[in-house]
């Protein structure tokens, strides 16, 4: 399509997306949602055949005025942060479904490669676990008694320790994307090859299933949170390398709010894991294996719904109303 016809044929929905934004009045969220899909898919055809034109920084303007006036109406109909977690973190994902799709490809590759090392290596674990941890597991093992490690400690105090610490894990993977995502994926890359090493001791030891049962119980959730923490590093990282049409400091600045929503999106499952780990962990041995798998594929399935699938039902949902 020519350019003169583009615009003719959206102008008047494009001015009067412009007056909805410089309107004090107030916008239903929804509205504006859909307004911004609109803008965004016009923007990026505009992109695609007309780069250079003014009719594309024209666009860029009115799709950065329409985030700004989404995230400051207030919500009235309903609470604001039901809001947050049902439409806007949802959309934030979509928006970004394809460095989510990268992450999660980057986790399983590292993990693999923490598994092959340890197989063709076995001294690998060690290095990447220390000689301590696997001596102590070994003695658990012997014991018939592979995940007594989580039964140290307190309810409480294993619950409020683990949930702090994990909470810190996952502002870290977050906030190490400033470094154009490679602080990101530096730790990645320490995480994931150590929960590969860590689960191939395990199948080494012929007690998988065991280890299953009682890491998976908490980490279903935790590990996928991980993935998504990460997630939301590579979306700071990448709004410093890849700035499009806005400028650098600009792309920071969505890239930094948009990477926070998606660290704080995951604070309730991170807390929810911590609280599995710190109260029903230490009881694997002894609940029966239907209770254990409901729990691991429930919240595996909780978590990957939410950040996974829900999104993209959110998208098409706004984009039919």
């Amino acid at each position: 399509m020519r350019e003169i016809a583009f615009i003719k044929q959206n102008k008047n929905q494009w001015l009067e997306y412009e007056k909805t934004i410089y309107s004090n009045a107030f916008q239903q969220p929804d509205y504006l949602a859909d307004m911004y899909l609109q803008i965004m898919n016009d923007l990026s055809y505009a992109q695609t055949f007309y780069p250079k034109s003014k009719v594309t920084q024209y666009l860029n303007n009115l799709a950065e005025q329409t985030y700004q006036k989404i995230y400051k109406t207030k919500r009235i109909e309903q609470n604001r942060i039901i809001h947050f977690f049902k439409t806007d973190i949802p959309l934030t994902v979509y928006e970004y479904r394809s460095y989510l799709k990268f992450t999660v490809f980057l986790f399983l590759l590292i993990v693999g490669i923490g598994v092959v090392s340890s197989h063709y290596d076995l001294n690998f674990i060690r290095l990447i676990l220390g000689d301590f941890y696997v001596n102590q597991t070994l003695e658990n093992i012997k014991q018939d008694d592979p995940m007594a490690i989580y039964q140290s400690g307190s309810n409480w105090g294993s619950f409020i320790g683990i949930t702090f610490n994990n909470l810190y894990v996952g502002l870290r993977f977050f906030l190490y994307g400033i470094f154009a995502g490679l602080g990101t994926l530096v730790f990645l890359l320490y995480n994931g090859i150590m929960l590969g090493s860590f689960q191939y001791l395990f199948i080494q030891e012929n007690v998988f299933m065991d280890s299953f049962r009682g890491i998976w119980l908490h980490g279903a959730m935790e590990i996928t949170g991980m993935v998504v923490e990460a997630f939301a590093g590579f979306i700071l990282g990448g709004s410093i390398l890849f700035p499009k049409t806005f400028s650098r400091l600009n792309s920071f600045k969505t890239g930094f709010k948009n990477g926070l929503k998606i660290y704080i999106a995951t604070i309730p499952f991170t807390i929810f894991a911590g609280f599995i780990e710190g109260f029903i962990t230490r009881y694997t041995k002894i609940m029966p294996d239907i209770l254990n798998y409901i729990i691991i594929f429930g919240t595996l399935f909780i978590i990957v719904y939410y950040f996974f699938i829900y999104p993209k039902k959110v998208y098409i949902k706004l984009n039919k109303s």
